[in-house]
């Protein structure tokens, strides 16, 4: 599967540059080494001023938001900002055909009006401290596994209950740099996060699936939320009683002019990079699990983009979901293009023999890290197709047939059926079971996804099968039993057989063919796939653990940063456009110019309601202008990844200048391998969100909550 690779002049070269020139998603706590660096390119703020236990700072306005997202606080009276994309599936549970907020938007007049949201919450981090000596206390290398476990277990216990002890927080120990190194996390969670306002799609996902992940962009990604707390200000469960939350600390906004070159800092959440992996895993991501897992989700679409445009009803009822699985759709399409583009399989391999000569050059580096990256692609060549078969089952199991979600929660139920017995819970769980599958069913149509499970078995059973066992298999018989007959279809037959539970259900569900397809299956996966993918994983993991290790080591002078973890990092730039390809310059940002050029192309993912196109004529742009245009959009040269939608991106001086919510097309690739020269962020300005919460919506009152900067 694996080829080798001639290296060039080249690929050294650039790989130079990328080490050199990239800072990467820095941990709060550790910013004062990198304070006098940041203050050069145009910061005025001090380490302190972005992170400080002791004193309010910066990370007080910074929200985790839903786990997924990152929010800013941007008010005192616990205004958030997020995207609108990060907010889009609290805003389709409030949609309906009569209350269509996904087509229509909405704006909440007082406090009274705003909705509120049962699975949202909203988490400010307290600290981020490095406890790693602490975790890895009594911990021997010659100790066996279980003693390890044991040990590390009490360790971590010990430290939570310590730094959670007579307080209402929460608090996490999560491994970074595969194991070398501990952070804690305390945070505080609030759990009563209201729904304030959202513009139409026509704003919030203008440019839609054409637009995504694309340069120029003219999309006004954003949702107003607010988070509430009791009269003491802590976190509370909803409450009529609740009032706004009072925040340590408010982002101020930032009205001055930009230009080229401005600093630029996006305080957030990144979720996942994986910048270490060696040059064979890459190559196996971008020859083979990608387009997998791009072919699955292109079949998905092409039955969920369909149905959409043939009803409003279905519309509303997938909006979110077709958004979550055509994100990463696109997103995979573009980072083996920029991956492919940028050479990274010959930039790694220049890099791992850089690393081997290094290690060769000393016996006892020689002995600890000499073998690690011949280790890491054996391992890659050897069982990729375990890893393989791992990946394409999750995204099977995970965004496939969605009756599979409720054929999962009735299995848990059955599993759990006698304890439930024995505790007289029954009654209980039932009620959780139906008011789960109510839910569920509200945006289930049963004829699209007997459409997508007739497309994606099929595809499924291809990847992973034998030729000989995928001909055995009729998956449109199965299809008509499944969802002609099967309780897990329909709301009505899943709810009467849930309610009428009792032992000979037991039996019944048996001859149910939607469960048993699900659960032989799933077992498969479970049984035969899973742990081996999880095998490979592991053995990976070690191995990547000891050439981290080895960069720090072998490398002082190297700039080393852990991969994004979700945890709260700051990366650090300035605005700049880009040269993408041969004879082609990206602008550094986009205006209204650009929304009216794009809508008259007639493309539907450039619709606009009326009253956008009166108010550009009009060019009533109000003091949000800039030398007579609104700019929309912006790119930064800030590294970024997924759980930074909605991050904010800040000025020197501490001041909200926008919200980034996407990477362009290229950019993707640097989940894997970030490249100053390519690789940018795109940011909504925060003077058009501002002025379509004034202007086009009629919500002053919202601007008003803000301090506005005119610097």
């Amino acid at each position: 599967m694996i080829k080798n690779y001639t290296l060039s002049l080249l690929a050294s070269f650039l790989l130079t540059f990328i080490v050199v020139a990239e800072e990467g998603m820095l941990i709060p706590s550790v910013l004062t080494a990198f304070e006098s660096k940041m203050q050069a390119m145009g910061m005025k703020l001090s380490a302190k001023d972005i992170y400080d236990v002791n004193h309010s700072s910066l990370k007080d306005a910074i929200i985790h938001f839903n786990g997924g997202c990152t929010a800013e606080i941007v008010s005192n009276k616990g205004l958030i900002l997020t995207n609108h994309h990060c907010g889009y599936s609290a805003i389709q549970s409030h949609s309906s055909l009569e209350k269509d907020y996904l087509k229509n938007g909405f704006w909440a007049k007082s406090f009274d009006e705003e909705l509120p949201n049962s699975s949202l919450y909203a988490a400010r981090m307290v600290r981020i401290d490095d406890v790693t000596a602490a975790v890895l206390f009594n911990i021997k290398e010659s100790d066996s596994d279980e003693k390890k476990s044991l040990q590390y277990k009490k360790n971590v216990d010990q430290l939570i209950k310590d730094a959670t002890n007579g307080t209402h927080y929460e608090a996490e120990i999560k491994p970074f740099n595969y194991g070398n190194d501990f952070y804690i996390i305390v945070k505080e969670i609030f759990t009563d996060v209201r729904l304030v306002g959202t513009p139409p799609n026509s704003i919030g996902k203008f440019g839609g699936d054409t637009d995504n992940w694309v340069w120029p962009r003219h999309t006004g990604d954003f949702s107003v939320f607010r988070i509430y707390a009791n009269k003491e200000n802590k976190p509370a469960s909803f409450s009529k009683e609740n009032v706004p939350y009072t925040p340590l600390h408010f982002l101020p906004i930032s009205f001055g002019n930009r230009k080229v070159g401005d600093f630029t800092m996006v305080y957030g959440f990144p979720g996942q990079t994986e910048q270490h992996v060696s040059s064979s895993y890459l190559k196996y991501i971008i020859d083979i699990e990608r387009p997998a897992k791009i072919s699955m989700r292109e079949k998905t679409l092409s039955v969920i983009d369909a149905s959409m445009r043939s009803s409003d009803e279905i519309r509303i009822k997938y909006a979110a979901k077709q958004a979550s699985i055509a994100n990463a759709y696109k997103k995979w399409i573009g980072q083996i293009g920029g991956l492919k583009k940028e050479n990274a399989v010959s930039l790694k391999i220049a890099y791992e023999k850089r690393y081997q000569e290094m290690a060769n050059s000393k016996s006892e580096w020689r002995e600890k890290y000499g073998d690690v990256i011949l280790l890491m692609n054996q391992l890659v060549e050897e069982n990729y197709l375990s890893d393989f078969k791992f990946n394409v089952g999750t995204e099977y199991f995970s965004i496939g047939p969605e009756y599979f979600k409720m054929a999962k929660a009735l299995d848990n139920f059955i599993v759990n059926y006698p304890k439930y017995v024995e505790k007289n819970e029954i009654e209980k769980r039932v009620g959780d079971l139906a008011k789960g599958a109510e839910n569920f069913y509200k945006n289930y149509d049963v004829n699209v996804d007997k459409r997508i499970f007739e497309l994606l078995t099929d595809h499924y059973f291809k990847l992973i099968l034998t030729p000989e066992e995928y001909y055995k298999t009729n998956v449109n018989v199965l299809s008509k039993v499944i969802y002609y007959k099967s309780i897990f279809t329909d709301k009505y037959r899943f709810l009467n057989f849930i309610k009428n539970f009792n032992s000979k259900s037991l039996k019944r569900i048996e001859k149910d063919l939607g469960y048993s397809f699900w659960f032989n299956k799933f077992s498969d996966f479970s049984k035969e796939i899973r742990p081996k993918g999880v095998e490979f994983q592991m053995k990976m993991n070690a191995l990547l653990k000891t050439y981290v290790e080895g960069k720090k080591i072998m490398f002082p002078n190297d700039q080393h940063w852990p991969d994004a973890n979700s945890t709260l990092r700051v990366a650090y730039g300035k605005i700049e456009g880009s040269q993408p390809a041969d004879g082609m310059m990206y602008l550094e940002h986009t205006t209204t110019d650009g929304i009216i050029a794009k809508h008259q192309t007639g493309n539907p993912d450039f619709e606009l309601l009326p009253g956008m196109v009166d108010l550009y004529e009009a060019k009533n742009f109000g003091e949000y202008a800039q030398d007579g245009e609104l700019w929309v959009c912006f790119t930064g040269s800030n590294p970024t990844t997924g759980g930074n939608s909605g991050s904010p991106v800040i000025d020197g001086s501490g001041n909200l200048m926008g919200l980034n919510f996407d990477r362009t097309w290229e950019s993707t690739m640097s989940d894997f391998n970030y490249s100053p020269h390519l690789c940018r962020n795109v940011v909504v300005d925060i003077r058009y969100v501002l002025w379509v919460m004034d202007k086009y919506a009629g919500a002053k009152h919202l601007v008003d909550e803000m301090v506005l900067v005119k610097h």
